[in-house]
């Protein structure tokens, strides 16, 4: 059994909103970030707690809107632990000028698109957008993994990216969370598992993705083996998505350790942690 764990989705909320202003995307903050929020100190406690060794933290944009500087700041402290994923408005003219400076200025190793979601509902048709590509290329010749929160209903327009830019890596967030509740052989995930054909798609296995597994017909050992079937485990990383999710991170952990206990311990290491090393270099040993 592999024993690195990376977790590639962990959010921070800092108290002091003074210097970090709450200035939630959509003018709605995430129920969770009020309710159960975590500062960087308590995750740094949690992952010690769960053995998770290192993390790229993702930019809470339902709490901070485009202002990226809780995450950067806590980066700053820890640069052997720690990367991050920020978030811009990668419609506007200026997306390219501020990817190049919480890149390179500060330092953050991965951009994520926030198309939909708890404040979000529905599926915003940014993608689909002409003003996306100048922000979209800034971030592909950065380096820069794109994380892309979006439903089913945006998959043609991310193809149309895909085969536009495929060099740039792009991780799909929670992995869509296709209905799979119906058990084999998912016909309602096929759209999903689709995007397998392009080398490029990286799926992000977190909290929602193993609940899920075990809802319905559903099982761990037929979903997730079908998904390593088709992704390759090389091709698949966890995150936790902490605190946004019920339970602890030790908890949601294990979870992830029992859900794919199953598979080979060569793929097991690929999901825990040498994906995440391959997307974000500087979580590399």
């Amino acid at each position: 059994m592999a024993t690195r764990l990376i977790d590639i989705h962990p959010h921070i909320i800092s108290p002091d909103t003074e210097r970090y202003p709450i200035s939630p995307l959509g003018g709605k903050r995430s129920s969770w970030s009020e309710e159960q929020p975590a500062t960087f100190e308590e995750l740094i406690k949690a992952m010690d707690e769960a053995g998770v060794d290192k993390a790229a933290i993702v930019h809470s944009s339902t709490t901070y809107g485009y202002d990226n500087s809780y995450v950067a700041d806590a980066i700053a402290a820890h640069p052997e632990r720690f990367d991050g994923v920020f978030s811009v408005d990668i419609l506007a003219e200026d997306a390219p000028q501020k990817i190049d400076y919480w890149a390179r200025d500060r330092k953050l190793g991965g951009l994520r698109i926030f198309t939909t979601g708890s404040t979000m509902r529905g599926q915003a048709p940014i993608l689909n957008d002409a003003r996306i590509h100048p922000g979209w290329r800034a971030a592909g010749e950065a380096g820069l993994p794109i994380c892309a929160q979006i439903t089913a209903a945006a998959i043609p327009d991310l193809e149309k990216l895909l085969q536009q830019y495929p060099d740039f890596p792009v991780i799909i967030d929670h992995m869509l969370k296709p209905d799979i509740s119906e058990g084999p052989p998912y016909d309602k995930a096929r759209p999903m598992l689709s995007l397998a054909r392009y080398p490029n798609v990286y799926l992000k296995m977190t909290d929602r993705n193993t609940v899920m597994a075990k809802e319905g017909k559903a099982t761990p050992q037929s979903w997730f083996g079908l998904v390593v079937k088709e992704f390759g485990a090389n091709r698949i990383a966890w995150g936790s998505n902490w605190p946004s999710s019920d339970g602890t991170l030790a908890e949601i952990a294990q979870d992830l350790r029992d859900s794919i206990a199953f598979l080979p311990a060569e793929d097991q290491h690929w999901i825990m942690a040498s994906t995440a090393m391959k997307l974000y270099p500087r979580l590399a040993d």
